[in-house]
């Protein structure tokens, strides 16, 4: 009979220690993911004042717009500072949001003018966002996921009886802030002349 309990009890405390690992390792998988978020939040802020040097002498009539482009720039550096997957994504994404809707306007911009859009600096700095833009998109997917795994195992039986003693806690994912991000975009490809 001692044996038995003995036997029980080793197991349980086997099984405790695992699942607690378990959570840890989760917990630091997560943060991890939310620095790969930073480091390319980091690139694509780092890149914005670069683009904005490169045009802003050939597009004086568009301060507006440049303007919108390094008040969202600076917005998004600011939240970017305090947020982390406890608190603060939804507002990193609403800013990091903004500041894409405030690209894709300079983008339409840059395209009005030829000779801006041929130039090598400006081409590559476009082509250097898109890049980082893809690269964010990775890295909160892959924060998403990794989050998602982190909360589900800590509500989880029996998983959620260590979860306290691993200082566990939920934490937020990344979501579209605007629901203009939500639309499907709408192509019209019968060629028939704009009214």
């Amino acid at each position: 009979m001692t044996w038995v309990f003995l036997i029980v009890l080793v197991a349980v405390v086997i099984w405790g220690i695992s699942a607690y690992n378990l959570l840890i390792r989760l917990k630091g998988e997560t943060l991890n993911a939310w620095k790969q978020i930073d480091v390319q939040l980091k690139r694509r802020h780092d890149l914005i004042p670069n683009l904005i040097e490169a045009v802003r002498g050939a597009m004086e009539f568009e301060k507006e717009t440049l303007e919108a482009v390094i008040q969202a720039r600076n917005q998004a550096v600011k939240i970017q500072a305090n947020a982390s997957p406890t608190g603060g994504v939804q507002q990193l994404a609403a800013a990091e949001a903004a500041l894409s809707s405030a690209l894709g306007k300079l983008n339409v911009v840059v395209e009005r003018y030829p000779d801006l859009k041929a130039t090598t600096n400006v081409g590559q700095l476009q082509e250097e966002l898109t890049s980082t833009e893809n690269r964010v998109a990775f890295s909160r997917q892959l924060y998403n996921d990794t989050a998602t795994n982190y909360n589900v195992k800590q509500q989880q039986f029996p998983w959620n009886l260590i979860a306290g003693l691993a200082r566990a806690e939920q934490v937020e994912l990344w979501e579209l802030a605007d629901d203009k991000e939500r639309e499907v975009p709408k192509v019209d490809l019968s060629f028939k002349p704009k009214q």
